[in-house]
């Protein structure tokens, strides 16, 4: 972690910008195909969830502008965030949150994902971790949607991305997944979001 030299920091202009505004996060849904990873998940016998919790964090990472935080009015920029994702129990309606540090294999970190969600009982973990090197991940596999949102508190320092899908379903020949990303637009665009689905589908595609 590292904090970010405002005087010379390009985005300065449009992090004051959006800086001052009550409500700065923007949300964007979409559907993304996903036919060669889902036979890449079934292929290997691993979590399809947890896999793409995997999959997000990893292109995530590659794009500098979903590593910067803020921090008592300054951004910070982690060399490598991890995900945190809400799951579920067998026999239960009531969801936690698991928090995960990224491994560099793909069946490796779905079968630690899996470990640890069986292993916590409650909500969190550590009821006093406020870790902010997240991306936060949950997702609907009951129902698919064309657009959602997210319970957040009124802070313009909460910037930590949500992403989110659907249950995904078949649509001429291809599988496709209601897809959503919301961030702090202090920090990241939309060319942003454009640049991370663009390698998201080519991550997934190359498996």
């Amino acid at each position: 972690m590292i904090y970010v030299n405002m005087d010379t920091w390009p985005r300065k202009k449009h992090f004051e910008h959006f800086y001052k505004m009550d409500y700065p996060h923007f949300n964007v849904s979409m559907n993304i195909e996903i036919s060669n990873f889902l036979k890449f998940v079934k292929e290997n016998h691993i979590s399809f969830y947890y896999s793409m919790c995997f999959a997000c964090t990893a292109v995530l990472n590659q794009i500098e502008n979903f590593r910067y935080r803020i921090h008592d009015g300054k951004v910070i920029i982690y060399d490598r965030v991890h995900p945190s994702f809400t799951d579920i129990d067998k026999n239960s309606d009531l969801f936690k949150i698991v928090t995960l540090n990224m491994t560099d294999d793909i069946v490796e970190f779905s079968s630690n994902a899996k470990y640890k969600s069986l292993k916590q009982k409650g909500l969190f973990e550590n009821d006093n971790d406020e870790r902010e090197d997240l991306i936060y991940y949950t997702c609907t596999p009951w129902f698919s949607f064309t657009q959602l949102t997210h319970p957040i508190e009124l802070k313009k320092e909460d910037s930590i991305p949500r992403v989110s899908w659907g249950k995904y379903y078949s649509d001429n020949g291809k599988v496709l997944l209601p897809f959503s990303v919301q961030a702090n637009h202090a920090l990241v665009d939309g060319c942003h979001v454009g640049m991370f689905v663009d390698k998201l589908n080519k991550y997934m595609n190359s498996l």
